[in-house]
């Protein structure tokens, strides 16, 4: 890698507050405002809307939209199109 020109990379807490729930790992993201890690240590922290605690494909609370439904729905609205 060339020198000088990569921005640094260290550990940093991201954070839920919605959900309650962080994680360390390393990022090139910086902040200004720290926290104490359970370790000890204080760490740069990153808040963020959504995460793996809180996202709805992760949580299962995602709703499946029934597709075949809604084409129905428009053919008895508008009716079927007629063939060329």
């Amino acid at each position: 890698m060339k020198p000088g020109i990569h921005p640094s990379y260290g550990p940093v807490v991201f954070r839920d507050k919605a959900a309650d729930f962080a994680f360390l790992t390393r990022s090139t993201m910086t902040s200004d405002r720290t926290v104490t890690w359970e370790d000890g240590n204080t760490y740069p922290v990153v808040d963020v809307e959504i995460s793996s605690a809180s996202h709805p494909f992760y949580t299962g609370t995602a709703r499946v939209l029934d597709t075949a439904g809604r084409v129905e729905r428009f053919e008895r609205r508008y009716g079927r199109g007629e063939a060329r």
